[in-house]
């Protein structure tokens, strides 16, 4: 679990830090000029959140689910962006970046790879579950062919008394 929380940690800032990156070098946005743009790359990041972290898009089983958090990890990043916007007052200075000065709300540099962090961590800690399923496949599996098995043993009586059916009437006929 501790494994999974750190991957998710790791992967969810390389995110929030590629996406801020596009942002800031990219396009310029140093500094979210308008609370609509810091909702949208808000809402951006958890998407992507969705998307990768956990169970990802690509994998065979994960289409719907990766979908689901797509949506949800949209809701859930515009209200991490409402919360550091609103309660969060820390300044930081990271012209050295070149990434601006200000409020952590209010810069894309220090938000968007935090809250994309948060709910990657969520989404690999949620999916614990995954490893525990192949190993439940492959006691179903055993139970599967311990059944067939057992089918096997419950027909061999049903087949023998064929047999010996069909001997009888050619013992009768010789003895006639």
């Amino acid at each position: 679990m501790v494994k999974r929380l750190v991957v998710g940690l790791l992967l969810g800032a390389v995110l929030g830090a590629v996406i801020a990156a596009v942002l800031v070098q990219g396009l310029g946005l140093v500094a979210f000029g308008t609370p609509v743009t810091a909702y949208l790359a808000a809402a951006a990041t958890g998407v992507m959140a969705g998307l990768v972290a956990g169970k990802p898009i690509w994998s065979a089983d994960g289409k719907i689910e990766a979908g689901l958090k797509a949506f949800f990890g949209a809701l859930l990043s515009l209200g991490m962006m409402f919360v550091l916007r609103r309660w969060v007052d820390v300044s930081l200075d990271l012209t050295a970046l070149k990434a601006g000065y200000g409020a952590l709300g209010d810069l894309p540099a220090a938000s968007l790879p935090m809250i994309a962090a948060l709910l990657s961590a969520f989404y690999e800690i949620d999916n614990t579950g995954g490893d525990d399923k192949g190993e439940d496949a492959k006691a179903a599996g055993a139970k599967k062919g311990a059944a067939k098995a057992e089918k096997v043993r419950v027909s061999e009586p049903a087949e023998e008394a064929e047999e010996e059916d069909a001997e009888e009437p050619a013992a009768k006929k010789r003895r006639r």
